[in-house]
């Protein structure tokens, strides 16, 4: 029966009863038989109110509770998107509460208000239509990634236009990013033509994004924050709901820390039918929260990987690279120490060259053999271990050094077919590690492999780069870098510096009788004892040929001249055999020029050690005893000066 029915019967009711009681007041006392018909008519008009009642009531419920499921659906919407969203936790709790206080303050209707408060709710769903990767970007957007960006109000207008809602929400949501002066989106409206309600949305939104850390800037103070929207009065926001906002902020702010303060799940204590209806609440409610739990988990999940992925490639060291995955995996597989082990084919070894955190010196130490402790095993097997004993890879070593550390998590790297090495997360806590966490760092490995291995063919292709692929020792081209470092800060610091230039004699007579293959073996000898010789913190260069040039630091003429004696006595007695039962003696002529005395580049520098060490090998053809004594005497003063 509707509304129509039951009002129809009411009245017919009704009509019949005032005649009936027309017609008894009209009658003599001889027709009081029609009293009872009378009666009877008033009793049922009763009864089709009363109908008429009870079916307005039914209905009236219906509606609060088809409303209420609409509210229940839009709320779960909502948590859902909040519970997803690992950058801004509680934003839209927090709009909700800005916007409806604002409403309220500007003198809306409670139906504005309601429409209001929903439209905070599902302001930003439009979102789940933006990819992940852009919300999350730390930088600034590109041209095609705001564009991006701002379709999420149309998208979200078109969402919610599907829910019969007894109040506009749809026109709130799209356009809550429109400007007052015109330039915002997606319809670019002006001033009035933008709905109060969104106009409240856009200058909230705005502010919790102020306060609150994001991807692309950390949050700045509520002083700030009002500073720059007083700024945005008249251009991007409204000037009359500005002035409303700042008035009544402060009473909001307590009640959005509140929002942030408080834990999802109530804990009151009840007793009797209170306490059972609470309790069945309370259960339906840690139900949801375990459920929006297992939303932000599963998003926690994606948005760590995604920043793991982020990090890789933006350095090429293999440590550098290692400091910023570490740093993010910490997020995703909890740990109290982590480390990389880097594996050589050549040598079957696995080489710590990372480790961060607890007991950090210890396993920085550690070089295992394949197969050997729980490392090892990774290598060899290339399959996980969860929960082993972190102390076996120092057993494997031999070393009886305690450690804290009760349980590693090791995976191993893999790029294509080829083993890498191995990733491991220690923790203090016994059996730690679960199987998710095996998973979670399966899926790093999976990304790292790559770039650890391109970061290691980086640092490779660096050290070729600058050492000279026959000797070993730095190239012509470290040089020029480590001697414009040293010539700098000796300027600074008034001190001083040596370059020795030398050249091995008789290079060219090895070569001719007895081959260049001798003549190599000759000049990696060479360079043999002259690294063996320098100071640790000196470099000693293969120039070009049979030329090699050291660089002294801190080094005067005295110094560079006793050093440059003790290089040639040192390559003086080196026996070398060209092939069996034929010995040679080499020897250098060597020549020394001292900064800033000698030069003040590197250019002068070298052309004054240069024509000292021809000068030095003429000496040496003039007296051939030279050739195979213990070096050459300190040079005149004449010759020092030339």
């Amino acid at each position: 029966m509707n509304h129509a029915l039951a009002a129809r019967i009411y009245v017919g009711g009704a009509i019949a009863a005032a005649c009936a009681v027309m017609a008894a007041t009209a009658l003599s006392g001889s027709s009081l038989w029609l009293l009872p018909l009378t009666a009877a008519s008033l009793l049922l008009a009763n009864s089709a109110y009363r109908v008429y009642l009870r079916r307005i009531e039914e209905e009236r419920r219906k509606a609060e509770r088809m409303s209420e499921l609409h509210l229940a659906t839009t709320e779960a919407l909502a948590l859902a998107i909040d519970a997803k969203d690992q950058t801004t936790p509680n934003h839209i709790r927090r709009v909700q509460t800005y916007a409806t206080g604002l409403a309220r303050t500007l003198g809306m209707s409670e139906d504005e208000i309601h429409a209001v408060k929903t439209a905070a709710l599902l302001h930003d769903i439009g979102k789940l239509a933006v990819p992940e990767h852009i919300l999350a970007k730390p930088g600034p957007l590109t041209a095609e990634e705001f564009q991006k960006v701002r379709i999420h109000p149309q998208v979200g207008a078109d969402i919610i236009a599907a829910v019969p809602f007894p109040y506009p929400v749809a026109p709130l949501i799209l356009s809550h990013h429109e400007r007052w002066d015109g330039r915002g989106y997606p319809a670019g409206l002006k001033e009035d033509a933008i709905p109060l309600g969104a106009r409240i949305l856009c200058i909230v939104d705005y502010f919790d994004a102020l306060t609150s850390d994001r991807p692309y800037h950390k949050a700045i103070s509520v002083e700030a924050a009002l500073a720059l929207i007083r700024q945005e009065s008249g251009k991007a926001l409204d000037p009359r709901v500005v002035d409303a906002f700042v008035d009544v902020l402060p009473e909001l702010r307590i009640e959005a820390e509140r929002i942030d303060a408080t834990p999802r799940v109530s804990t009151h204590i009840q007793t009797g039918e209170g306490a059972r209806t609470l309790g069945s609440r309370v259960a339906t409610d840690r139900q949801r929260a375990s459920v929006f739990e297992d939303i932000a988990v599963a998003h926690k999940e994606i948005y760590a990987l995604y920043q793991i992925a982020q990090t890789m490639g933006t350095s090429l060291g293999v440590s550098d690279t290692m400091g910023l995955i570490s740093a993010k995996l910490v997020d995703l597989v909890p740990y109290s120490g982590c480390a990389l082990f880097l594996y050589s084919d050549a040598t079957d070894m696995l080489q710590c060259r990372f480790a961060t955190g607890t007991d950090s010196e210890l396993i920085q130490q550690l070089t295992l053999r394949s197969g050997q402790g729980l490392t090892g095993w990774v290598a060899r097997n290339r399959r996980p271990l969860v929960n082993a004993r972190p102390s076996a890879d120092m057993e494997a070593m031999g070393s009886k050094a305690p450690t804290v550390l009760e349980s590693a998590l090791v995976c191993p790297l893999i790029f294509g077919e080829r083993l890498i090495g191995t990733l491991a997360v220690y923790n203090i806590e016994p059996g730690f590690y679960r199987d998710d966490h095996r998973r979670l760092l399966d899926r790093v490995c999976e990304q790292a492999a790559a770039v650890i291995h391109n970061a290691i063919v980086f640092e490779q292709t660096q050290v070729d780069s600058l050492t000279d692929p026959l000797t070993g020792l730095p190239n012509t081209r470290s040089m020029f870098q480590h001697l414009t470092r040293e010539l700098a800060r000796a300027d600074r610091l008034k001190s001083e510096v040596s370059l020795l230039v030398m050249d091995l004699n008789g290079f060219k007579e090895i070569n001719d009788t007895h081959g260049h293959h001798i003549g190599d073996r000759a000049l990696r000898e060479v360079a043999r004892v002259l690294r063996a010789t320098i100071r640790p913190y000196d470099i000693c260069v293969r120039y070009a040929g049979d030329e090699f040039i050291v660089v002294l630091s801190g080094c005067g003429r005295d110094e560079a001249e006793n050093k440059r004696v003790e290089l040639q006595t040192a390559i003086d007695r080196v026996v070398f055999e060209p092939r069996p039962e034929l010995q040679l003696h080499l020897s250098i002529s060597a020549g020394a020029a001292i900064f800033p005395h000698d030069g003040d580049s590197y250019e002068s520098l070298l052309g004054k050690a240069d024509s000292r060490m021809y000068l030095d090998k003429s000496l040496r053809k003039a007296d051939p005893a030279r050739q195979l004594g213990a070096g050459t005497p300190r040079l005149d003063a004449a010759s020092a000066a030339s």
